[in-house]
């Protein structure tokens, strides 16, 4: 199906019609390898920026903090991460990167970069420098 010609040649569009490829296949490659994009994120920021609360890991990284805790089960049930009492504030935990989430961030980003690879397959390398130029100006 072809899109609608009143809004085809809008910028909004075409960046919608790229934003849901690049999702759709980040999606289908994070699935095939068990985990979803929270995941990744989560696993990114705590390789980033060490040992923090989940709170920290919310602000970071833009998820909810009611998925933080859900997506921390998954990685701690992994152990992939490991949650401790804060010694500063019993009431929180710090949530630590282990050695299995350090292995399993770098598979990871094998696939992330697998993905790039597809998403920018139909540009040739200066294209696709043009285009990170053009994308981190209208960042």
């Amino acid at each position: 199906m072809t899109s609608l010609q009143r809004v085809a040649g809008r910028p909004t569009w075409a960046l919608g019609r790229a934003h849901a490829r690049a999702q759709g296949l980040l999606g289908e490659a994070f699935a095939a390898a068990g985990v979803r994009g929270y995941h990744y994120r989560l696993l990114a920021a705590l390789a980033e920026y060490g040992p923090c609360s989940q709170a920290d890991l919310g602000r970071a990284t833009g998820i909810d903090r009611s998925d933080v805790v859900a997506v921390l089960d998954d990685l701690v049930a992994w152990r992939m991460a490991r949650r401790d009492p804060d010694p500063a504030d019993r009431r929180r935990n710090v949530v630590t990167l282990t050695r299995a989430g350090e292995r399993r961030l770098v598979e990871l980003d094998r696939v992330l970069d697998d993905v790039q690879e597809d998403v920018l397959a139909p540009l040739t390398a200066a294209e696709r420098r043009t285009l990170l130029a053009l994308l981190a100006k209208l960042s």
